[in-house]
């Protein structure tokens, strides 16, 4: 059997002075960097609106962070009040400032965000949060370090991971909950206290608990304060994707409901004789397919808050099937649209991912509608990957192409901005279809159109015949590259800026915390450098695999995220209790599930029914991070400085992240390569000589 028999090492005898014990601490501190990590993402996100298509920027700065925290432990004499300080300041200035833009002055990319803009400009913004957010992190991840010092290798890391277990656990529960951001500010508070203000015992203890307490609590209050008043503004309420404000108004005598998601103007629900009067072209689709002037059978994929399905109801429908994938949204559309029509006993609700649920269900439809289907935020954990990405590749096209009853119908709209856009989407349509689709075009800046294609070119009926793509038509997107909005084929400038530049903060971040050391403590940890960078990518697989197999919906992302855990918790186990093969065994196990994963791409698991698919999945996904990690797990108990050796393994992770860009390139698929070389690279620089400490004999 294995013995992890690392020795634990002496910490400064001013360092953590506690009454709970190392162990307690170690989950508590984890704990708090998991869950200010997924707060700081989501409450960043819905106040400033680069991040909703720059998330995993928040992320990247969170890696950061951890890993100089990490390097910082040993070395560090006082504990870690910068942390509260720069989050009070943080949260602070965004409410002050908070960031509303239109979709930047690149047409390379589309976002369909705001026509105004205010706040910051985003090179203020952005580096001030990535900074921001790495300052925030390294204080929790100063206090697990701390604790890695007191303990064995693999304890440390096995309580490590509980405690991240427990803080996307206790996440996910309030982003069930629809819980505001002031109990996310409060635990996050609580944690702080509990973990940085020493209990009094004799006069001088108390000064110094006094002064603890006022260093922690004056910024944490500070932000409780700020979270409150947005938490109590009787417009707000959040979703586990936004934060999401409603006003209700009237119009000419019209009643009319607009909301805003992460301060962007979202949608409107206007009653459908109204919208219909205003903007004909949403019952265009009614009039292109013959089937639609007596549909029987509708699904209406992003049905929002419900004027999509009243509009369906006032043409005819017998029966509408409304899939929405933000239940709050679904929710204020129930309460508060002025049809009612989820109320209406002919339509079926729906909160699922729209391309999951046509993977799911064997009915047949006579009218699919994809109803402006614009996320407005990424799948948290993949940096290209919308909520909406699936929905608009030719696979997707020809899923619901073989949910049409004979004679049936395809069609979207939106305001798509670009040209070469809605010729990409009507060249998908071909493609899938066999045949070309009617294009409407509504004539304004903001580019509306109607894409409408018929089961057989003689089941729908245009006004005007399309005349085809242009030259500089992007080619469909597909599930590889799922990349909609993309119109080169290449990353873009922006990306490549803005990657480069996180780099090089890390770079100098590194440098400036080690006090020039750190480097030198890093050098020879190069192979778990590149394993942590490996994992990333790996993990990011995981996380864009399972969206296309199961949804993006958030329940499915955290599953994916708690699932990577526990592979990784399973990992330590299996190496802490039992016998291992050695390391070269493992990177063999490891270069078969990459391999195993290449033979086997998502899209051939996408035919199976959803039980064999989610076990299939499970083995394929989880094998090479269960191999990697036990590598890891054999590796990080010989190292000779605990804490040196996992901040290099948390540094390689953020620059997996910014490799992660690399997919729109050659999708995601193609990330195997990057890992396989990474974990190559690996494999050739691990130490030679020398017996695994806590492998087994």
């Amino acid at each position: 059997m294995a013995v992890d028999s690392s020795t634990p090492r002496q910490v400064a005898p001013d360092s953590w002075q506690h009454p709970l014990g190392v162990k307690p601490r170690l989950v508590a501190a984890s704990a708090l960097m998991l869950f200010l990590e997924l707060a700081l993402i989501r409450w960043t996100g819905s106040n400033v609106v680069h991040l909703s298509y720059f998330s995993n920027f928040v992320l990247l700065g969170s890696f950061l962070g951890i890993g100089i925290g990490i390097l910082r432990s040993g070395r560090a004499k006082r504990l870690p009040y910068y942390s509260p300080v720069m989050l009070g300041l943080l949260v602070a200035v965004i409410a002050w400032k908070p960031v509303t833009v239109n979709r930047g002055t690149s047409s390379s990319v589309i976002y369909f965000t705001s026509l105004n803009t205010t706040g910051p400009p985003t090179w203020v913004i952005l580096p001030i949060i990535f900074v921001a957010a790495a300052v925030v992190l390294a204080g929790p991840a100063e206090l697990v370090g701390r604790c890695f010092a007191d303990l064995p290798r693999l304890t440390a890391y096995r309580f490590d991971l509980i405690g991240s277990l427990v803080g996307i656990v206790a996440f996910t529960a309030l982003s069930f909950l629809g819980a505001p951001p002031i109990w996310w500010g409060l635990i996050v508070t609580a944690m702080f206290v509990a973990l940085m203000v020493p209990r009094p015992r004799g006069q001088q203890k108390l000064t110094a608990t006094v002064l603890s307490g006022a260093l922690v609590l004056a910024p944490l209050l500070v932000m409780v304060g700020v979270l409150f008043h947005e938490s109590t503004r009787p417009e707000n309420s959040w979703s586990p994707y936004y934060k999401v404000q409603t006003a209700g108004y009237e119009w000419k005598g019209v009643p009319l409901l607009t909301i805003t998601v992460n301060g962007v103007p979202h949608q409107q629900a206007i009653p459908a004789d109204s919208r219909l009067q205003w903007e004909p072209q949403y019952g265009l689709p009614y009039e292109r397919a013959n089937v639609g002037k007596n549909p029987k059978n509708v699904l209406i994929i992003g049905a929002g808050s419900g004027s999509d399905v009243a509009i369906a109801l006032k043409k005819g429908a017998a029966h509408v099937d409304a899939v929405e994938i933000d239940p709050r949204i679904r929710d204020i559309g129930k309460a508060k649209n002025p049809d009612h029509p989820y109320q209406d006993p002919r339509v079926s609700s729906h909160i699922d991912d729209g391309r999951a649920y046509l993977s799911r269900t064997d009915k047949k439809y006579d009218l699919i509608l994809l109803a402006l289907p614009d996320s407005l935020t990424l799948v948290n954990g993949a940096s290209s990957l919308r909520l909406e990405s699936y929905l608009f590749t030719q696979q997707a096209f020809e899923s619901a192409k073989d949910h049409l009853n004979p004679g049936g119908a395809f069609a979207m709209y939106n305001y798509y901005r670009e040209t070469w856009l809605i010729d990409r989407l009507a060249s998908t349509a071909e493609k899938a279809f066999g045949h070309k689709p009617c294009v409407d075009k509504v004539g304004d800046g903001l580019q509306q159109a109607v894409v409408t294609v018929g089961l057989t070119e003689a089941d729908q009926t245009c006004q005007a015949a399309w005349p085809g793509p242009s030259a500089i038509t992007p080619p469909p997107a597909t599930d590889n590259r799922p990349f909609l909005y993309l119109f080169t084929d290449r990353i873009p400038s922006l990306y490549l800026v803005t990657l480069g530049l996180v780099l090089l903060a890390g770079l100098i971040g590194v440098g400036i915390a080690g006090g020039g050391s750190s480097y030198r403590r890093m050098r020879p940890y190069t192979d778990l450098f590149l394993l942590g960078a490996g994992f990333m990518l790996l993990e990011t697989k995981s996380i864009t695999g399972f969206a296309l197999l199961f949804g993006t919906t958030w329940v499915v992302n955290a599953i994916v995220f708690a699932g990577v855990l526990v592979a990784v918790l399973a990992a330590v186990e299996v190496t802490r209790r039992f016998k291992t093969p050695p390391i070269k065994v493992m990177f063999v196990v490891l270069f078969a599930g990459l391999l195993l994963s290449w033979i086997f791409p998502d899209s051939w698991m996408l035919s199976m029914p959803v039980g064999l698919r989610a076990l299939v999945a499970v083995v394929i996904a989880f094998t090479p991070i269960f191999a990697a990690n036990v590598i890891f797990a054999k590796r990080f108990t010989d190292t000779a400085d605990g804490t040196a050796s996992f901040g290099a393994n948390l540094l390689g992770a953020m620059l997996g992240g910014c490799l992660e860009y690399a997919g729109l390139l050659i999708g995601f698929h193609g990330l195997l390569i990057i890992a396989a070389v990474l974990y190559l690279g690996a494999f050739l620089l691990r130490p030679k000589n020398g017996k695994v400490l806590g492998a087994a004999t």
